[in-house]
């Protein structure tokens, strides 16, 4: 089988496609680490937090190692939540992607027949609760016999949850010899116990999470529509004052598709990603360097060992996807006891992965709305006052002084002045077409300002105001008193929110499960 290279390890050649189009370039460290003993049918311990890339530093391996045309269950994943569940099948699922891997998530809240369906038509990789991996077991409907690997992840939560006895029986169940792999941020005394009787010889792998500070760095994030982020972008640009910005690409593709749109629109923007020769890459470096390029478009190769001191803004043009990476990212700004400023461009539907990364680097991200036409004008008015008041007190405006007289016979001071404005303004490409960052809503009935939303839970759920109001605002991070008029009807109800956060809303809570119901969120009608 060809292998490529990933990093330093080599993989097949259909997981370096799929993690190529990840946006993974080089691993991270706990990936590097296990990665090699895992393929070495080695048991680990890896002590890491959810955000150091632990997901592909076990789904990397277990991709590699599964026979998809056996449809039978090979690898086994065990999660505390089904929230943690459904985001290490999703990332699973895309490293196995070309490979054909069949993945399931199974857990608790969602209806077991469908589950049944789906282990029937044969599986290679379950990830699952506890309650409902075992809930299978017993029922016979989830078979272990084929296993090869088998993963705890998040155990220490597991051990808070309650998880232990139930995790126990199901490892009971699985047959020997088999690869067993633990991680767990903490390892207080019943996970040491569980790795002892469960994994044999494991070799431990530990992963410093202290950088996760970044005290001197003004973050904030903006809320963009989907198809309107370049101008969005260009937008910020032209009202920021910076001296130089790295902005983030998760993907090589990506990176070179934004490097056009801002080169056609006059920014002096160059790539930098993977696929870039040496020389090409110390060419486009010393640009930046020397300030020739201003911006610098980069996937996440670039995040680590630069050493550039000048960079004013770091601006996440996608997400990352971890909070490590972002991390990474931003601390190439504030460099030096310098402050610096990090941007985030989100999709509404992203919301929710962008609080989990503040929660896990301890950070409040500040929500900013993008400039205006009008404010993005009136910034540059200011920038340019100050440079044609320096320009002025420089001196040595002779040779412009002779063209002001030549032009004074066919004109007004006051016009040549305009105009020569008018001609800063243009090559500073201030003069912008206004443009729509949040998609209009139409007339869904709400009150001025606010959107109404149709939501498929009504008084036959014993649905509260208090309820739709705390999971509202716990789910979305829109303030309790921000949620609007609230309309309860039996198998439905009306909510209205703001209207800047309507699609965050529907992006976030459609499909969320409340009372034990799968609820649907939708625009509404406007009222007859």
């Amino acid at each position: 089988m060809e292998k490529f290279n990933f990093g330093y390890l080599e993989i097949k050649k259909e997981i370096a496609k799929a993690i190529r189009d990840m946006g993974f370039e080089e691993p991270t460290p706990i990936q590097a680490e296990a990665i090699p003993l895992i393929m070495e049918n080695r048991d680990i311990i890896g002590q890491a937090q959810t955000g150091t890339g632990k997901t592909a530093a076990f789904g990397i391996p277990i991709i590699e190692k599964i026979n998809p045309r056996l449809p039978k269950v090979q690898a086994l994943i065990l999660t505390p939540t089904r929230e943690l569940a459904i985001q290490v099948a999703s990332e699973i699922r895309n490293i196995g992607r070309y490979k054909k891997a069949k993945v399931l998530p199974i857990y608790g809240g969602q209806p077991i027949d469908r589950q049944i369906r789906s282990l029937r038509m044969g599986v290679n990789v379950i990830i699952g609760t506890p309650g409902r991996t075992l809930d299978h077991l017993k029922r016979k409907t989830l078979d272990l016999s084929k296993i090869k690997i088998a993963v705890l992840d998040e155990a220490d939560e597991m051990l808070a949850m309650g998880f232990i006895e139930d995790i126990e029986a199901i490892l009971c169940q699985a047959p020997r010899p088999k690869q067993t792999l633990l991680f767990s941020a903490t390892m207080p005394a019943p996970i040491k116990k569980l790795s002892q009787k469960y994994l044999q010889n494991p070799h431990f792998v530990s992963v410093n999470k202290e950088t996760l500070t970044v005290p001197l760095i003004e973050q904030f994030y903006y809320e963009i529509a989907r198809g309107a982020k370049v101008d969005a972008l260009c937008r910020i640009l032209d009202y920021e004052n910076y001296d130089s910005v790295i902005i983030f690409c998760r993907t090589k593709r990506r990176v070179d598709e934004l490097v056009v749109n801002l080169q056609t629109r006059g920014y002096f923007a160059e790539g930098l990603h993977g696929d870039l020769t040496q020389a090409q890459r110390d060419k486009t470096m010393n640009a930046f360097r020397q300030g020739d390029v201003e911006l610098l478009v980069a996937t996440d190769v670039a995040a680590r060992g630069l050493d550039i001191e000048r960079v004013s803004h770091v601006i996440n043009y996608d997400i990352p996807l971890d909070p490590e990476g972002y991390v990474h990212r931003i601390g190439r700004t504030g460099r030096a006891g310098k402050e610096g400023k990090a941007l985030t461009l989100i999709l509404p539907q992203e919301y929710r992965h962008l609080r989990m990364i503040e929660k896990l680097i301890k950070t409040k991200i500040t929500r900013a709305v993008v400039p205006t036409f009008q404010e993005v004008v009136q910034q540059q008015k200011g920038i340019i006052h100050k440079a044609i008041e320096d320009i002025i007190t420089e001196g040595n405006l002779q040779t412009y002084e002779l063209i002001i007289e030549e032009l004074m016979r066919d004109f007004s001071p006051q016009d040549i002045a305009a105009a020569s404005l008018k001609y800063a303004f243009t090559q500073r490409d201030t003069e912008l077409s206004e443009f729509d960052f949040s998609k209009s809503f139409g007339n869904t009935g709400a009150q001025k300002g606010m959107v109404r939303l149709f939501i498929t839970i009504g008084r036959q759920q014993n649905i509260t105001p208090r309820d739709f109001v705390k999971t509202i605002s716990e789910e979305t991070g829109i303030p309790p008193n921000a949620v609007g008029d609230i309309s309860i009807l039996d198998k439905f109800s009306f909510v209205e929110v703001p209207e800047e956060m309507g699609y965050r809303v529907i992006y976030t809570m459609d499909r969320l499960i409340i009372k034990g119901k799968r609820i649907s969120v939708q625009l509404a009608r406007p009222r007859s």
